[in-house]
């Protein structure tokens, strides 16, 4: 079983940037695709991007595209979320998942397995 844990989150003003680590425990983390989800406060739980288990293959929310990219080291069994221009909107809790298939999804049903989240702050 993959076991996430996350890590990167900070407080930054706008405009500023961070990287989120989501390292994974597990032998094949190369056939588990990982999406990044966000959750503000008092708001559901939302996709923000997913990467396929090869990172060959990656999609984003509209929110995030042009700002935030994502990527994978299979070698060191970690993906990482690169956010630049951030905004006051992107605060919240930023959690990973990763889920048994190598195809990557925007839908959190599609995930099995959730780090516990990073809380991002961005103040304008």
């Amino acid at each position: 079983q993959v076991q996430l844990v996350e890590s990167g989150g900070g407080l930054v003003q706008a405009g500023g940037s961070l990287r989120l680590s989501c390292a994974a425990s597990g032998r094949t983390f190369s056939n588990n695709a990982v999406g990044w989800f966000r959750q503000a406060p008092g708001k559901e739980r939302v996709f923000v991007a997913t990467i396929s288990g090869s990172g060959n293959n990656t999609y984003y929310a509209d929110s995030v595209k042009g700002r935030f990219t994502i990527s994978r080291d299979n070698a060191k069994n970690t993906v990482y979320l690169q956010m630049n221009s951030l905004k006051p909107e992107d605060t919240a809790v930023y959690y990973c998942a990763a889920r048994q298939s190598h195809y990557y999804s925007g839908s959190s049903r599609h995930y099995d397995r959730w780090g516990q989240g990073t809380q991002v702050t961005v103040s304008s």
